[in-house]
């Protein structure tokens, strides 16, 4: 048996190649030297957080630090996007990577020392900001990227595009920005890269650890707002009304047919409300109810499938109350994210070696949704997802305001992003 062991493992050696344990071992350093300053850079980013279009001093930090590493820089892409670009010493391919900048309109409930205080006005009300999604993470982690591939751009064997993406959460209303914005002021031109990654910081994960998905891996998302018109009465007189509360709950009701009914019992989907608005006081009936919602799909022909079976629902109920009612929009946010899958396959290995095998996991895809899909779209990608919550402690979801990314996180995220380029120029050179 021994003989048999001794050829088995010389297989597998020589079935790694020599040039990218030499990348890991030129990184590793490099990341070490940065870890400090990057966190440092996460902390201020944190605690000055800026909505979606309007990351400013976000933006201008950030093309500050990558024109300090020399790299070419170019600003106010989809007004306040960064696209910087590494010219390695080697001759190679274009390969793109991605991190998201902004924040959200949450106040923030964590006893970090850096916890945001920031407040600004959203939509017209005065609401608090804060990092609630780990932008400030995947902005950091990015720049820590970009400084340990330009210690070691004389070897570098190509190109790499750094994409600081604005308004990942959605542009306001009435505004255009984020990944598609991108795209249409070409972000992704001159030169066009083969390849795309990027990574998002994963509340239900461990630091140390990297999730991913082949294929689908985070669903589309539609966004609607629906308005049902009916007739204001005295609530002691309901005869008299034709009452768009009582036309919403049986609306809500019948939207969840969507999913059970429509769908094949096999097909992911989702159908939320988010919001119901109407009336004044306790013993009116109103003149009017808004709802809105948003309904998650895989496929395009689902998402075209549930909208068409809202807008028939809502007529239905309505007709039969004797209301009217109105799909006052229906918006497409962004497709599903689906992860090349020859990319994904090549892409693994190289963050089993980051990690170790224990650390790597397949996970199913999400029904969260990311306009990363935009830049997929157009070049093959590869999302993964990156562990933050540090042994002992404790996170909320996504969105939330005890929504917390441990610091330890960092430097893996630095590690893994950088071997993950740096191995596939190597190998596509």
């Amino acid at each position: 048996m021994k003989p048999i062991c001794f050829v088995l493992s010389a297989v597998s050696l020589a079935a790694t190649p020599i040039g990218a344990q030499d990348w890991l071992a030129r990184i590793e350093p490099e990341a070490r030297r940065v870890e400090s300053r990057i966190v440092e850079i996460r902390h201020q980013i944190h605690q000055n957080p800026e909505l979606s279009n309007r990351e400013e001093k976000t933006a201008a930090l950030v093309a500050a630090y990558l024109r300090d590493l020399g790299l070419e820089v170019k600003t106010g892409v989809a007004k306040h996007g960064v696209v910087a670009l590494l010219r390695g010493g080697r001759p190679g391919p274009v390969v793109a990577v991605r991190a998201d900048m902004d924040a959200l309109p949450v106040t923030e409930q964590t006893d970090l020392p850096f916890a945001s205080k920031v407040r600004a006005t959203y939509q017209g009300q005065e609401v608090g900001v804060m990092h609630a999604c780990g932008h400030d993470v995947h902005t950091a982690v990015q720049l820590g990227v970009a400084a340990v591939l330009t210690a070691v751009k004389a070897d570098l064997p190509g190109t790499v595009k750094f994409i600081f993406q604005p308004a990942e959460e959605g542009a306001p209303p009435g505004e255009e920005g984020g990944a598609s914005l991108m795209v249409k002021e070409g972000a992704l031109d001159s030169p066009r890269p083969q390849a795309i990654f990027g990574l998002h910081a994963f509340a239900e994960m461990g630091v140390g650890d990297i999730g991913y998905s082949e294929g689908p891996a985070l669903s589309a998302a539609d966004t609607w707002e629906v308005k049902i018109v009916g007739r204001q009465s005295h609530g002691a007189r309901p005869e008299l009304s034709i009452d768009p509360i009582v036309a919403a709950a049986q609306f809500i009701e019948a939207l969840q047919t969507i999913r059970s009914r429509t769908f094949s019992g096999y097909e992911p989907g989702v159908v939320t409300i988010g919001t119901v608005h109407g009336g004044q006081r306790h013993n009116i009936i109103p003149a009017e109810v808004t709802l809105s919602g948003t309904i998650r799909t895989f496929r395009p022909e689902m998402s075209s499938l549930a909208e068409a079976r809202l807008r028939a629902i809502l007529k239905g109920v309505t007709e039969a109350a004797g209301a009217t009612g109105e799909v006052v929009r229906y918006e497409r946010f962004a497709p599903a994210t689906i992860n090349d899958e020859a990319l994904t396959r090549e892409s693994a290995p190289a963050l089993e070696r980051v990690v170790g095998k224990e650390h790597l996991k397949r996970i199913p895809p999400s029904m969260a949704s990311e306009d990363f899909s935009f830049f997929a779209n157009e070049v093959p990608g590869f999302y993964y997802r990156l562990g933050q919550v540090k042994p002992g402690t404790t996170t909320g979801d996504h969105h939330t305001p005890t929504f917390r990314a441990d610091d330890s996180s960092i430097p893996v995220g630095i590690r893994a992003m950088s071997f993950l380029v740096a191995d596939y120029l190597d190998r596509h050179k």
